[in-house]
């Protein structure tokens, strides 16, 4: 224990300091600290108090000190220090009666009684705190008897107007030379304001976390690093993990598929929502290994000085949707082929039996001179006509026959009509072979060089157009170039319906689609696609 003199500042700076802010956490957080300057100044009284007359006139002298520095002036202090802080302090001697014990002023502003009143009745602590608290105030208190360890606890006590107020309350017992205990010195700071704000809070915790189970919708709450801070009740149902399973773990290690990390991590390494993408549809994985698509929709929320603080992502399961969907558009599909093969099978040979017959008509009564020969050619000539249109209907309805090499013949016939009817250059390449033996996927891909050309056509007025398909390492690329004005900026979500159409038949065959502006000018439209053997 030094025996140096305690000066105005290092009490009234260094104690008062983190009290004086009225700040229920940071008052809490520096009772313990304040509570050991507050001893540290009260033992130095004691200290000062054992001295002889002649050590403390040679220490005054040594520190040039006046009458200050002499025990009662300590105590004096102590007691100045104590009355400016806004918490109660309090210290009763554990070897003399209740009169020597001591409560600051701060008593009567926090619970109403003044400190005579306090001070006269020697269990008025323990009569007011509430009595739900007083078992666990008595065990923590006699545990800080027994084991001398600090007593750091919040309970709640009565005021005299019958208000229940939250104490925290830091108290340690501090011992003699010798090891016996000499006095309890404490400091204990009013944390209602604290605790009403926390009950509150948690009561709207409890009703965020019931509407997030209520709604359908996947919600996934991730910190800045990727790690589940909250999962909803959808997502337990559709992965099959119970959100304890999953708290704390990185979002990827349980769901995500190996080339969909890298992606998910871009997003979020983005600042704000505004740098988001747009809904995006992902793969994932269930406890038992099967994959679920889901549509999701991200939103950053931003914390200290505008950094990340939590990452909300929204999805839908979009799974059996899109089963349905890509079922009905099946049976699309094989109703037009059945359509388009009756018109051409059908219908077309039937036509064809007629235009034959009248031609005969038309021949037998040429050869007998008479008029009605006229009337029989312009018969011929409407059937040939009907036969046409009956051609150009099916050819629509069955554009790629059921063939492997149908894709390619059907590319290279839009490439020769697209040239005659609109007066440019267009071809189709293919370097090699490309076969595709599911006639539903090679309609689909038929469809969106179609389109790209019809749009290239319509929006971009090229003179050259180049459609071309190619295969690598198990994937197909099919590709439309043109050299016109190129595609502008799409704005998220206002995609025509010609884009749109494109996207969900590149997303039925498996496939991505990509559509940018060329550097060199024109646009370039290119659907990257898995190919499949003729066993699959």
């Amino acid at each position: 224990m030094s025996g140096n003199p305690i000066t105005e500042n290092d009490w009234t700076r260094d104690l008062t300091q983190s009290l004086l802010s009225h700040d229920p956490n940071s008052s809490v957080m520096d009772a313990e600290s304040t509570l050991t300057k507050l001893a540290a100044v009260f033992l130095e009284s004691r200290f000062l108090a054992t001295q002889s007359a002649d050590e403390q006139a040679e220490q005054s002298a040594a520190h040039e000190t006046d009458s200050d520095s002499l025990p009662h002036s300590v105590e004096a202090r102590y007691r100045a220090l104590v009355e400016q802080i806004p918490a109660v302090v309090f210290m009763a001697y554990l070897d003399k009666g209740i009169g020597e014990a001591y409560v600051s002023p701060q008593i009567e502003a926090a619970l109403g009684f003044s400190q005579e009143e306090w001070l006269e009745d020697p269990v008025r602590w323990y009569e007011q705190i509430y009595p739900d608290d007083k078992d666990r105030w008595s065990s923590e208190a006699a545990e800080m008897f027994l084991s001398g360890k600090p007593l750091k606890s919040a309970y709640r006590v009565l005021a005299r107007d019958g208000r229940v107020l939250w104490f925290h309350c830091e108290a340690e017992m501090i011992r003699k030379e010798d090891g016996r205990p000499w006095f309890i010195h404490g400091v204990g700071v009013d944390i209602t304001e604290l605790k009403q704000a926390e009950e509150a809070l948690q009561e709207e915790r409890n009703v965020l976390s019931a509407i997030l189970d209520i709604v359908g919708a996947l919600i996934v709450v991730l910190d800045p690093k990727g790690r589940i801070v909250r999962f909803n009740r959808a997502c337990e149902q559709t992965t099959g993990y119970s959100f304890a399973e999953v708290r704390g773990k990185y979002v990827w290690d349980l769901f995500l598929m190996p080339e969909e990390v890298d992606n998910f991590k871009a997003i979020l390494e983005q600042p704000n929502s505004a740098q988001l993408p747009g809904d995006y549809e992902t793969y994932w994985l269930t406890r038992d290994g099967s994959p679920r698509l889901i549509t999701w929709s991200s939103t950053i929320l931003a914390g200290k000085k505008g950094a990340t603080s939590h990452v909300i992502v929204t999805g839908i399961d979009i799974t059996e949707r899109k089963r349905l969907e890509k079922r009905i558009l099946e049976v699309s599909a094989r109703e037009q082929r059945r359509i388009g093969e009756d018109l051409h099978d059908g219908l077309g040979q039937h036509l064809t039996g007629i235009a034959f017959m009248s031609k005969v008509l038309e021949s037998d009564l040429c050869e007998k001179a008479l008029p009605e020969s006229a009337d029989a050619a312009k018969i011929v000539n409407l059937v040939n006509e009907a036969i046409n249109k009956t051609r150009e209907l099916s050819r629509g309805l069955l554009p790629v026959v059921s063939d492997a090499h149908g894709l390619m013949s059907a590319l290279t016939r839009c490439a020769e009509e697209m040239q005659d009817l609109f007066r440019i250059t267009c071809r189709f390449e293919c370097g090699a072979p490309v076969l595709v033996y599911d006639v539903s996927v090679a309609t689909h891909l038929y469809h969106i060089a179609r389109e790209a050309v019809n749009n290239a056509i319509k929006h971009g007025h090229p003179s050259h157009i180049v459609i071309g398909l190619s295969a690598e390492n198990g994937e197909g690329t099919l590709s439309v170039q043109d050299d016109g004005e190129g595609i502008s900026e799409i704005p998220a979500n206002h995609a025509g319906m010609g884009l749109n159409i494109m996207n969900y038949r590149a997303n039925m065959v498996g496939g991505s689609l990509d559509i940018r502006k060329n550097f060199t000018g024109g646009t370039s439209v290119v659907c990257i696609f898995p190919l499949r053997s003729r066993a699959e």
